[in-house]
């Protein structure tokens, strides 16, 4: 089975100590008739421990070839039968159970093979057998097998959530990008709409005799109105609802006292300040900073509750920073995971768009800072 891993320090040390024990029992001496009990089960102890070693990658052979030589063995050398030959049949058991389902026909073969190997054992000692030997048995049996379907169970669950997890992700960024796509294409339908005006406006004021010029200016207005409804056939294949017609005005960062005021009518205590002297934005620009602040506050108002937290906006010489930060819950109770959410995600997606920074977590002090550096001119590659 080479889609299994190789063995780990944990298997070698596992193999090791079935080698020490092994060979520990067989030279210590359950019973002084070595004449019944040879040297060469010496090597049998190697053989179970190179099995034990191999368990992971295949599990089914190991503990096939391992019943096939041990429950012959112990059937013959019955009354002297070694420990380590029992821990080691249920320890393959164990590990063949907890990869493949009960249904599987190994592991019904591997099941029967341990009722064989414990009728073995009892009918070998049957003079001396009691009520509790028969128990440990089937006690020891029912461990060793309902642990390794435990550990399956475990396993298939672990991968449940890690692959829903994995595909939530996917999903949410998915998501973003639509909203992200859908804010931005009545942004560059209004650009080039402008420019196709512009460009009509410039043909009609051009004198007769300037036909080159007014071809040029038709073929430029031609173009941009194809554009325009290229992009709303693209687009409108994203618009998800009536709310995204397209006809209310997109926000800007002119707009964050209304968000400012909607958050603290919601209960968050917020605080704005604007450093440096506000600049024109590019439209796109200005759309995703607003979300950004957007997002982070209602990330705060969902995790931390009605708390206090401020929003600084500056405006340097290239660059747009957006610093928003929170005080934590003023409830005592622990704070959220924020994060981890859709609003973190669509932030990253929109700071990677304008090829900015992007900096989330938890503050030494207290509290959740969100920090957002948005390039006004040229372009930073690092994104994180």
């Amino acid at each position: 089975m080479s889609h299994r891993p190789p063995p780990t320090p944990v298997d070698w040390l596992i193999s090791l100590a079935v080698l020490l024990f092994g060979v520990a029992e067989e030279l210590g001496g359950r019973s002084m008739d070595l004449s019944r009990r040879p040297l060469w089960w010496l090597g049998v102890v190697a053989a179970a421990a190179i099995l034990v070693l191999v368990r992971q990658r295949a599990p089914f052979t190991a503990l096939a070839v391992y019943a096939s030589i041990n429950t012959p063995l112990t059937a013959y050398y019955g009354e002297i039968s070694a420990a380590w030959q029992f821990y080691v049949h249920l320890l393959l058991l164990f590990t063949l159970l907890g990869v493949v389902p009960l249904k599987d026909r190994r592991a019904v073969a591997g099941l029967a093979a341990t009722a064989v190997l414990c009728l073995v054992l009892l009918f070998m000692a049957s003079s001396m057998v009691t009520a509790g030997d028969v128990a440990v048995l089937l006690v020891m049996s029912s461990i060793a097998g309902g642990a390794g379907v435990a550990v399956r169970h475990h396993r298939h669950v672990a991968l449940q959530a890690q692959e829903r997890g994995e595909l939530l992700a996917r999903e949410a960024v998915t998501e973003e990008r639509f909203r992200i796509a859908r804010e931005l294409h009545d942004v560059v339908a209004h650009s080039v709409s402008v420019m196709v005006m512009q460009a009509g406006a410039a043909r009609l004021m051009l004198h007769p005799d300037q036909a080159v010029e007014r071809e040029a200016l038709n073929v430029v207005e031609e173009t941009g109105r194809e554009a325009v409804e290229e992009l709303r056939l693209m687009v409108g294949l994203l618009r998800t609802g009536p709310e995204n017609d397209g006809l209310a005005p997109q926000p800007n960062l002119t707009r964050l006292d209304e968000l400012v005021e909607q958050m603290r009518a919601a209960g968050l205590d917020v605080r704005l300040t604007i450093e440096g002297t506000p600049v024109p934005l590019p439209a796109g620009l200005n759309l995703s900073a607003y979300r950004i602040v957007q997002e982070a506050l209602t990330n705060t108002l969902r995790h931390a509750g009605p708390t206090a937290s401020e929003v600084k906006v500056s405006y340097r010489s290239r660059m747009l920073c957006l610093d928003i930060l929170d005080e934590g819950p003023r409830d005592g109770r622990a704070p959220g995971a924020e994060g981890t959410g859709h609003g973190l995600v669509g932030m990253r997606e929109r700071v990677a768009l304008f090829h900015g920074r992007l900096a989330a977590g938890p503050r030494p002090g207290g509290g959740y800072g969100v920090s957002v550096s948005l390039p006004l001119s040229g372009r930073i590659t690092v994104v994180t």
